[in-house]
């Protein structure tokens, strides 16, 4: 984790950013690759890459490391807009 704070934001393809964000979100890599339409497989070497890009090593670590780094909450995209009740 001392590596994500001394470094600067690495590039990321918009691809990581949505399993950054379906991780911060807390979905398993069957979850995450549902939704994505790919493979867990494949879910798992993005974490692996992003886990090297972002200086952290465990999966867990990703959402914090990617605030940190980028000044972007990860859960801000997939919880999308808050909703008001009606007659308020």
């Amino acid at each position: 984790m001392y590596e994500a704070l001394t470094k600067r934001a690495p590039a990321l393809t918009d691809r990581q950013r949505q399993v950054v964000e379906l991780i911060a979100a807390g979905l398993s890599n069957e979850e995450i690759g549902e939704q994505l339409g790919i493979s867990p497989r494949t879910v798992k070497a993005h974490s692996d890459v992003l886990r090297q890009k972002l200086g952290v090593s465990r999966r867990r670590q990703i959402p914090v490391a990617y605030r940190l780094l980028t000044g972007v909450d990860p859960l801000s995209k997939s919880l999308g807009p808050t909703r008001r009740s009606r007659g308020d």
